[in-house]
Formats: structure tokens, sequence, C-alpha cells
């Protein structure tokens, strides 16, 4: 039945709906049904799609897309129409502490026609099918690497040109490689996020989304006149800043991942890459804490990139995990660390299978290795350490990208200006079909815990 999607009683997923499909009334996908992993033991009613290649999903229709997502349903039951009162799957308000954060570049696997780039978000919904479930006991959090429009040429590809995610635009609304601005005027860019977290929460997934901190790597947009160089001894840039995560948080998503946070307060700095002035410890704690009282969410993480044994700096920052201080290799090493921090329900330290600096290569043994020690290095699951991966650690690329690549440039692989065709070859096929298969066999032991 087609909807009037001007009609105010319809949630943001039915507006979409209509708006792409002409009609908001679902249909189960017996193809979905067919391919579907399941959980192992008491697991066995969640399900996801593996042994796939990423191209088969993102060439369905969005309608084919919602109908895959309900027709996995944990409880069993298909939805002709899709529920109005989706909530975050509740995991306490410490959840994050224990996370998988699987960040997927919206940017590179976006809608590439030609050297126009966008849609990005319908995208991610159309992969929300392959990403596993969150376990009994821990959640997984798909992380965007996009959200606000890019500084080097956002909307376009450009090749291999720097275009990167790493330097963001406020004040300019949200990325036209990522929203779809053709039906921006009957389903406005918040409803196509909040679209996209009721779709994950409906999965059992948490949201989250990337923000960089550089002062360098930002510009304030004006309407009527040139950017403006962000500054944080700047109370309005820093008040700016603050709302628009704000916002974003009361769209649904619920994880911050904050690029540079290891350097914040000047902080081991000799080893600091990124481009510009970094906020104050204490003006961070500030910033944090705004950010939870005027989005009045108790249950929202802070990921801080990079980590040391200065735990407390952490910790008292307002920071719920950090990254890259484990090592992923040692299946002991994580399992003794996950003991050691058994205590630390605010804070911890995680594993890292790869991060957005990741420039290829590592081999696929060594991937499932890191995944295997992610999910399973600990005594009790109560104890999990939180873990970081990128969509190449699920889904394998082709051999000349990488992850950090597709941060700083936005290739489009096509080979005829189509979508499908960048789609297609931006990943690899028979081994990386095979790759995929072999996590979601690691995932279906692990969701059961």
């Amino acid at each position: 039945m087609t909807k009037n999607f001007n009609n105010g009683n319809l949630r943001p997923t039915e507006k979409l709906l209509s708006v792409l499909s002409g009609s908001s009334t679902l249909h189960y996908d017996t193809w979905t049904e067919s391919r579907a992993f399941r959980g192992i033991g008491r697991a066995s009613n969640k399900k996801w799609l593996a042994g796939i290649h990423p191209s088969t999903l993102l060439t369905r229709t969005f309608k084919r897309a919602v109908d895959s997502i309900v027709t996995l349903s944990e409880s069993g039951e298909f939805y002709r129409e899709f529920p109005k009162n989706i909530k975050t799957p509740d995991y306490g308000d410490r959840w994050g502490r224990l996370a998988n954060y699987i960040e997927i570049n919206n940017r590179a696997i976006a809608n590439m026609t030609f050297e126009h780039c966008c849609c990005g978000i319908i995208s991610t919904i159309k992969l929300l099918p392959a990403i596993p479930p969150s376990a009994f006991s821990w959640a997984n959090c798909v992380i965007l690497s996009q959200i606000w429009p890019n500084i080097f040429g956002d909307g376009y590809n450009k090749g291999l040109e720097e275009n990167s995610i790493y330097g963001v635009r406020l004040n300019a609304g949200y990325s036209r490689n990522i929203i779809d601005f053709s039906i921006a005027d009957k389903v406005s860019p918040e409803e196509q996020f909040r679209a996209f977290n009721d779709l994950a929460h409906f999965r059992g997934l948490k949201t989250g989304y990337r923000v960089v901190i550089s002062a360098d790597q930002m510009k304030i947009a004006h309407p009527d006149g040139d950017d403006e160089g962000f500054d944080w001894c700047n109370a309005e840039h820093q008040e700016l800043w603050i709302n628009e995560c704000v916002k974003l948080c009361k769209l649904g998503f619920e994880a911050i991942f904050i690029d540079s946070a290891k350097h914040i307060g000047g902080y081991d700095c000799e080893n600091y890459t990124g481009v510009g002035d970094l906020p104050e410890y204490p003006q961070m704690q500030y910033i944090l804490n705004e950010i939870r009282a005027r989005s009045g969410m108790t249950t929202l993480s802070f990921v801080g990139e990079k980590s040391s044994g200065d735990f407390d700096r952490y910790k008292n920052l307002g920071l719920t995990a950090g990254t890259a201080f484990i090592n992923p290799d040692n299946y002991e090493t994580v399992k003794d660390w996950s003991e050691k921090l058994k205590y630390a329900r605010d804070y911890a330290p995680g594993v890292e299978v790869s991060n957005d600096n990741d420039t290829g290569g590592t081999p696929y043994e060594i991937r499932l290795e890191r995944i295997k020690n992610s999910l399973f290095g600990f005594e009790l699951a109560s104890d999990k350490l939180p873990s970081f991966m990128q969509m190449e650690d699920l889904f394998p690329l082709r051999y000349d990208a990488n992850t950090h690549l597709l941060m700083m440039t936005n290739p489009s692989y096509s080979t005829d200006g189509t979508p499908e065709s960048h789609w297609y070859n931006l990943f690899t096929h028979d081994d990386g079909i095979e790759y995929n298969k072999k996590t979601g066999e690691l995932f279906a032991y692990a969701i059961d815990k």
C-alpha cells in the first residue's frame, strides 16, 4: 500500500520506503532466509548474512534491504509494517566498555555515478544484514566514518586526489557523500540518519560516528562568507562542536569515536600526527560532560583513539574505551589483560584488529586470529575487553585499496561510471567471500556469550 510521505504519523523508515519504493509494506525475503548464518547454541535466533560479496547487498533496492533486515528478526516474527517504536538494544549505561566497534566507511560504499558521490547512508543500511548481531553480554556497534561535509570536495569522487574525511566543515549540515539530497524535501537528512539508527537498532546493533578534534582539520562554514578556521579558544566554536554532536546523539547515535584523543591536553605530542591545536584536558572533560547532559543520554560511549598505561587519565577525561594498547596477536595476552582490568568498569583499553591508518597487506589469517582473540580473550564474558575493527576486517578490499587510502581519498573503481561496477570492484571476490564466511563462523560462536 502506497502512503503519503507527508503524513506526520510516518516514521523515518516508512518515509524512506514510501519515497524510494512507493510502498512501506514489507515482504518476507526467502533469499535472505536461505543464506542466513545463525548463532550457535542459545544464540540460534540471532541471524545475519555471511559468505557473501558486499555488492550482492549494495545492488539490492532499499525495499529489499529492509525486507532482509526484518526477515532476520531475532524474535522470529515478521513485520509487514516496520515497527514504529524501535529502542536501542539495552546493555546498560556502561555497554561501551565491553563493545566491539566496527567502523564502516560509508563514503567508500556510497552511490558513485561518474564523478558524483551520494547516498552513503542508504548503502550502509543495505549492508546491515551482513553485520553480525550483538551477543547476550555485549554489543556490536557500527561506527560511521563520515557524517559532516569534507573540506576537499564533498559530493564528488576525485580519484586518488586528496579528499580526506579528516577535513571537516561544521555548520554546513551533513555530507552530500552520505545523505540522499534528491529526496531531502520529503525525507530530511535527520530522518535519513534516524532511519539508519532505527534499522540498526532493530538488528540489535548500537551505532556511533567518528569525529576529529584537530583544530586545523576543521572549518566553520558561513552561508554568506568564506569558511572560518576552527579555534578551540573561541567559545562559539566550542559551543558549535558540542551542539553538532548533541544533535546526532538525539537522532539515535550512542557512541562517538574521537580521533587523536590520546593527545588531548598536549599528552605525548611527539607522536601526534594531526594538524592544529587540540582541546585542553579540563576543556574536553567539560565538552564530554556537556554532550551527555544536553543529549539527556546516560548510555553514551566515548571512544578514544590510542591508549597507554595511564588509564586513569582517560577514565577521568570521560572516555569509555581506548584503542591500540593490547597486543591483538596473542590470545593469552588479551585474556591476561581482561583479567587485570575486570574491575575497571568505567574505562578499558581495547583489542585492535586494525585501525583507520591501516595500509593493507595484513594476511587474512592474522586478521582472523585478531578477531578471534577480540571475541574470546576472557575467562568470563562480563570481563571482555572492547575491540575495534574496520570494514576491511569483515569485507576485504581489493588488493590495491586499503582503509587509510579510502579515508584520505575517494576513488571510484567503476569501469563504466555506474555504482554497481564500483561496488563490484571495491572488494575482493572468491577469497574475500571465503574470508567473510570464516568471520561469520567466529561470530556464530561468540554471540552465544
